[in-house]
């Protein structure tokens, strides 16, 4: 009997884990209808894109999105309405270092670059977005620069 639990133990411990290794977390669906995202890039910072063109707004909520390393938090833009965009510092900006820390003051915190779980080409990101309060990911194809 002892041998028969251990069994079955072991046994449903490995499909547990199988199931969850096989589950990258990706959503097949889109969470909105989108256009293809597209990015500008100014000097050393990149604005990210996604036109919008019908969403559930009382279900879905566009939150961030994860782009060459980085990670940076989704906002209407003002300009263009149905237009998600998101900005990315891709360069180390200069840094006021002094003995003395009024001098300081004025230094920005550098964006973080995260690790995600996902490979990515340079043409790739990755949606984070909540829906019916669940955290979810969708990737982003075909990225392109506009001028």
């Amino acid at each position: 009997m002892k041998h028969l639990y251990l069994f079955f133990s072991i046994s449903l411990v490995t499909i547990l884990f199988a199931s969850c290794a096989g589950n990258n977390g990706l959503q097949e669906k889109e969470p909105a209808t989108m256009d293809s995202a597209y990015y500008t890039t100014k000097g050393e910072e990149i604005t990210f894109y996604i036109p919008v063109t019908a969403i559930q707004s009382n279900r879905v909520s566009l939150d961030e999105v994860y782009f060459r390393n980085k990670k940076a938090n989704l906002t209407t833009s003002p300009d263009k309405p149905g237009v998600y965009m998101a900005t990315f510092q891709m360069a180390k900006p200069d840094m006021i270092m002094s003995s003395d820390p009024k001098e300081e003051y004025g230094n920005k915190l550098p964006q973080k670059t995260e690790k995600m779980d996902f490979e990515l080409k340079d043409d790739e990101a990755i949606l984070i977005f909540t829906q019916n309060s669940k955290v979810k990911y969708y990737k982003l194809t075909g990225v392109k620069e506009r001028v």
